[in-house]
């Protein structure tokens, strides 16, 4: 049987870059001390919602990125990030950043959270391509919160060779969005037969962190999940800041995708 073991890291990231990025190097210790190969931490890891972002926005070649880089080479690991990147348009880019022995890449987030009363796009800029990187071999492919009600990006990440797709999120609270989170993330395994782990933040109230000022922001609510290809869901966790290590049977892709071939069933000419 062919597996790779994965890492959901579910933390709440305040104002303070050092301490976020402290926060990734000890939870990166300790999914590799676990045996992790992929180490998948929240959108918005750098700094949370509701707090200024254009000022602390850099480069993939920065300082807070460097900082991540130099985390998962001394670790061994592929690490994937939520971070900010800086826009032309005076915006900046909600990016993952995806690093780690044989891997260098990055992702912009494609679809923006102007939903529930927020406008991440005031802010944000969208990005526009889809991204599968390999990790150990296994095709992985990235999306990010608000994504994961689109399955057409997950369809398409899967007809890209993804077997996994990462999911980080910082998910808005409110009434049944708990419940949306986790129908949307087992929905979008469904339709592309893929693994897909979704890492969120962590609700702030059960991490000990102060809102003052950004309670009208996207936070967290916890409950990061695991889901199979088959919709089954096989680790999740609750609100507060926790780690979920597991292994993913690789082989079980093509098993869900020998009897439920949806991928290969999809009408494209309706499009």
């Amino acid at each position: 049987m062919s597996t790779l073991r994965v890492a959901l890291v579910q933390v709440a990231t305040g104002a303070d870059l050092d301490a976020n990025l402290a926060l990734v190097a000890e939870q990166t210790a300790r999914a590799a001390e676990a045996g992790a190969r992929l180490v998948v931490f929240p959108e918005a890891t750098m700094r949370g919602f509701g707090l200024p972002l254009r000022p602390v926005a850099e480069p993939l070649d920065g300082p807070w990125a460097s900082g991540v880089r130099e985390v998962a080479a001394r670790h061994g690991v592929v690490v994937v990030v939520g971070m900010f990147t800086p826009s032309a348009d005076g915006r900046v880019v909600n990016t993952l950043l995806v690093t780690g022995p044989g891997v260098e890449a990055s992702y912009d987030k494609i679809h923006l959270y102007d939903a529930f009363g927020f406008a991440e796009s005031a802010t944000v800029a969208p990005g526009d391509a889809p991204v599968v990187v390999e990790v150990d071999g296994v095709g992985v492919g990235l999306a990010t919160c608000y994504d994961v009600r689109f399955p057409d990006l997950f369809t398409t990440l899967a007809d890209r060779g993804a077997q996994v797709v990462c999911l980080p999120a910082s998910w808005g609270a409110g009434p049944g969005k708990v419940d949306q989170w986790q129908v949307l993330v087992r929905a979008r395994a469904l339709d592309s037969t893929t693994y897909v782990l979704a890492a969120g933040q962590a609700e702030p109230g059960a991490a000990g962190l102060d809102l003052t000022g950004r309670a009208a922001a996207p936070t967290g609510v916890g409950h990061s999940l695991a889901v199979a290809p088959d919709g089954t869901v096989l680790a999740q966790t609750g609100d507060a800041p926790d780690l979920l290590v597991l292994d993913l049977d690789l082989d079980a892709v093509e098993r869900v995708r020998a009897v439920l071939p949806v991928l290969a069933n999809r009408r494209r000419d309706l499009a």
